[in-house]
């Protein structure tokens, strides 16, 4: 029987047709697989991102990855590179905003608000419009510049103490970091735990605080130094410290601010206006810009040190101390290691517990300060010193505030011609209790004897008071009664020094004493000094 070949050839072919069509679709449906596998991956690493950018958005980005990398990367490990890209932009904290990232996106709460400026576009007609806002968190803070229509509705809507989310380019500005805002939306529900207070206290300030105004009591001032900045301008910048009652603060004036440093004295009120808080080494500083200021006010401040007892310093501890000035030593000089020429001073100082000597550097060592002065030092580092004698170094971060009105002892103060004065007298020795003075012993009588009337004179003999209000006795007065006093030597020459922990006495004596000895005199005491006849 013949064959059909027609026929056979003709089912041969739908055999085969049959054949490529199911092939088809297996491999149309194992193509399937594979994409929704690939499809699962990238979703899985889409879910774990936590991004406000959409799918869609994140594997068009991904496929453009695939095809940039050639086929060396498949759609799981391309997902991977984006979303690592996207995180660099996420932004926990204002403190993890660095200049050259991407859009970044933050929290922050407003501190301050600028005023709505205009400016003239390159080649444009219209008119350009910007306005800065500071916002904070409690990592730090960050000016955010608003644009035209954002800058408008900020000026019509925005308020101090509104919590903002934000998102867009960081730059470094003329202030430091700022946001270029692309968006900007408040958050009523979100929290930011940053206080926003009309006036500030030193205990009020925390990190990241803007617009701050404080009115504090100076403890210290530095001179103005330079510096050069990364764009080859030169910086200039200083310090004061000023206390209240609920702590101090390093107050650092930057550029034109910072010839104010030299405007003020130790114990005058000043009040600081738009500030902003900064961290430098844990400690927090209250910084001054092109828009803060410094004034003196004529307001009651109170700053009470709470210093810590000699005896009880241990080295590696940074504390407060205060003591009267037992000793003294000049200004040296010497050479860094990088060429440029240091100093340093040495004093003693000496409170109701024990003594230490306090080095003080840089332009501390040229503060004005004799025997007899009462010293507060804050932010010292005890540290090992000579013959394994515990040592205070006042360095940068310390302040130096030589008390005034304190009393005799120890804390006796200056008299007018340089010389150490000797027993105070009743109507000028009385220290204030409180503040700074606190630290100035009370007034007592003016000898051991007890011979001083409320006058400040011997025997009942018309006082004369001198120009700067120092009392003394006529020549007339009479015999001094003999005083008999007991201390140690913290100066010797001309006069001898003594000091007994609580006051000091100018002895005027021939014999020939030691540094630190401990001896006892009797003499008649005429002007303060005791003209001693006996020592023993």
């Amino acid at each position: 029987m013949a064959r059909d070949h027609g026929a056979g050839a003709r089912g041969e072919g739908a055999v085969d047709d049959g054949a490529e069509t199911a092939q088809g679709q297996r491999l149309s449906a194992e193509s399937t697989t594979l994409r929704g596998t690939r499809m699962g991956a990238i979703e899985d690493v889409y879910e774990d991102l936590e991004t406000d950018v959409e799918f869609e958005e994140f594997a068009a980005a991904v496929e453009d990855k695939v095809e940039q990398m050639g086929g060396l990367a498949d759609e799981e490990t391309a997902a991977m590179l984006i979303a690592h890209e996207l995180r660099d932009e996420e932004a926990d904290t204002i403190a993890d905003i660095e200049p050259g990232m991407n859009d970044v996106k933050f929290l922050g709460k407003v501190t301050s608000i600028g005023d709505v400026r205009t400016f003239d576009r390159d080649g444009e007609d219209d008119e350009g419009r910007v306005c800065n806002v500071d916002v904070a968190d409690a990592s730090g803070s960050v000016r955010v510049a608003l644009w035209d229509e954002m800058a408008t509705a900020a000026e019509e809507e925005l308020e101090v103490g509104q919590v903002l989310r934000v998102m867009g380019r960081p730059k470094e500005g003329y202030s430091g970091l700022e946001v270029s805002a692309d968006k900007v939306e408040p958050d009523e529900d979100a929290e930011v735990d940053v206080q926003v207070l009309d006036t500030y206290r030193v205990e009020d300030l925390s990190l990241g605080a803007s617009d701050v105004d404080l009115v504090g009591q100076v403890l210290d001032t530095d001179s103005v130094r330079t510096f050069d900045r990364d764009d080859g301008s030169e910086g200039r910048v200083a310090n004061l410290t000023v206390g209240d009652e609920t702590g101090r603060v390093r107050v650092t004036l930057w550029d034109e601010k910072a010839d104010l440093a030299e405007a003020f004295e130790a114990g005058e009120v000043v009040e600081v206006g738009d500030g902003y808080v900064r961290e430098r080494d844990g400690d927090l500083e209250l910084h001054v810009g092109d828009r803060g200021t410094v004034d003196r006010v004529d307001e009651d401040v109170e700053y009470v040190p709470e210093t810590t007892d000699i005896a009880d310093l241990e080295i590696g501890q940074t504390v407060d101390i205060a003591g009267g000035v037992i000793e003294t030593d000049p200004v040296r000089t010497f050479d860094r290691d990088d060429g440029s020429e240091g100093q340093v001073r040495n004093v003693r100082i000496k409170d109701g517990t024990g003594e230490i000597r306090v080095a003080l550097w840089g332009d501390k060592a040229d503060r004005d300060i004799d025997l007899a002065d009462r010293v507060v030092f804050t932010d010292v580092e005890i540290q090992d010193g000579w013959q394994d004698d515990l040592e205070a170094s006042a360095n940068w971060r310390s302040t130096v505030s030589v008390l005034d009105g304190a009393g005799d002892g120890a804390g006796g103060g200056r008299a007018t011609d340089g010389s150490t004065a000797g027993a105070a007298d009743a109507t000028n020795a009385t220290a204030a209790d409180t503040g700074l003075d606190a630290f100035g012993d009370s007034a007592g009588p003016a000898d051991s004897a007890g011979t001083a009337d409320s006058t400040g004179t011997a025997d009942g003999a018309e006082a004369v008071t001198d120009g700067d209000g120092t009392v003394t006795a006529p020549a007339d007065a009479g015999p001094a009664d003999d005083v008999e006093f007991t201390g140690t030597v913290v100066q010797t020459g001309d006069p001898v020094v003594l000091d007994d922990g609580e006051r000091t006495k100018s002895v005027e004596t021939d014999a020939s004493l030691r540094l630190g000895e401990e001896v006892t005199v009797r003499g008649p005491e005429r002007d303060g000094t005791i003209h001693a006849e006996d020592v023993f």
